[in-house]
């Protein structure tokens, strides 16, 4: 029986899943997390590894030549020298659109504290606000209605897009900017915008676009000043997408709003990090993707990328 390494299984199965269906055709070790210098020797003379967030680089690869198939838990596999294993014949994997639907809810999670600001008001009951109150209905703060606000999207991907249909039953105005405005059906009624028009227009700007050499620090201190003051960034994309530093002080001057975002440069996040305690910040720690269905079809597809291989027929594959 072929033998598969898991090397960070902690990541997509805390308890609440089985591993049942790869078992049945793998002898599998299972490591909850792994650190870099412990990858090589722990994939050994393993035929294959999956992987969420552990590098396998070139370097491992050469110390790992029994290894043939590598499938990432995730849908970007920047973590794979995706080269490297080309040139030896491992096939790579991913796991394309699984996480569409959680992580546009997030993005409305983080977008209604902001607006709706829920969170702060059932704090405020809970520490005997209303109890004081003279009023059957006080107000802590201003609540802002999303309906005929311009919602901006950085990407029409499948979460991009599944987000502007959200937004458009909010009755929100959509403008997009991607790579391909082709895409964007006219009938959709979203308008695609220059990059310099999407932050200069959107009231809410949520990213959804991958990191790549173009899009990292797409977020910078020119591309801030274009914003309105009381608009609304939101990033579950990748953190590296976001100069940190430029908007660290856009916020603290107040150029914008606020920042919503499950992402950040480096996770887990470093107690040095800029953004931590803002007020005007609500940072989550990068599980827009994780829910319980979410986390079953990411499984169910893992799965079966492994069987398309081990029958000679590999799929989703990213070279």
């Amino acid at each position: 029986m072929i033998s598969v390494v898991v090397l960070d299984s902690y990541a997509l199965n805390p308890g609440d899943l089985s591993w049942d269906k790869l078992q049945e055709k793998a002898s599998c070790t299972f490591y909850p997390r792994t650190k870099p210098e412990e990858t090589a020797e722990r994939i050994g003379n393993a035929q294959a590894v999956i992987t969420n967030k552990v590098p396998v680089t070139a370097e491992i690869m050469d110390k790992c030549p029994d290894l043939k198939y590598i499938g990432v838990m995730a849908t970007g596999y920047n973590i794979i020298d995706v080269e490297a294993a080309k040139k030896r014949n491992i096939v790579v994997t991913n796991v394309p659109a699984y996480s569409t639907n959680a992580v546009a809810q997030h993005v409305f999670a983080l977008i209604l504290d902001f607006y709706s600001c829920a969170h702060e008001y059932a704090q405020d009951v809970a520490n005997g606000g209303w109890i004081k109150s003279p009023d059957f209905s006080y107000m802590l703060k201003p609540m802002t209605e999303l309906y005929g606000k311009t919602l901006g999207i950085a990407g029409y991907g499948s979460i991009g897009s599944r987000v502007a249909k959200i937004g458009h039953a909010f009755g929100m105005n959509i403008i997009c900017h991607t790579r391909t405005p082709s895409k964007i059906p006219v009938e959709s009624g979203i308008k695609p915008v220059t990059k310099e028009e999407l932050f200069s227009l959107s009231d809410i700007l949520t990213i959804h676009c991958p990191l790549t050499d173009e899009t990292k620090n797409m977020v910078n201190a020119q591309t801030l000043s274009l914003m309105k003051k009381n608009a609304l960034l939101i990033n579950t994309a990748r953190g590296p997408v976001v100069d940190e530093d430029a908007l660290e002080k856009a916020l603290k001057s107040n150029a914008i709003m606020g920042y919503g975002t499950d992402v950040l440069s480096t996770e887990p996040m470093q107690s040095t990090n800029k953004l931590r305690g803002l007020p005007n910040v609500r940072i989550t720690p990068h599980v827009a993707w994780s829910p319980k269905e979410t986390r079953e079809r990411l499984m169910d597809v893992i799965v079966q990328n492994f069987y398309a291989w081990l029958d000679g027929h590999p799929q989703n594959c990213v070279y």
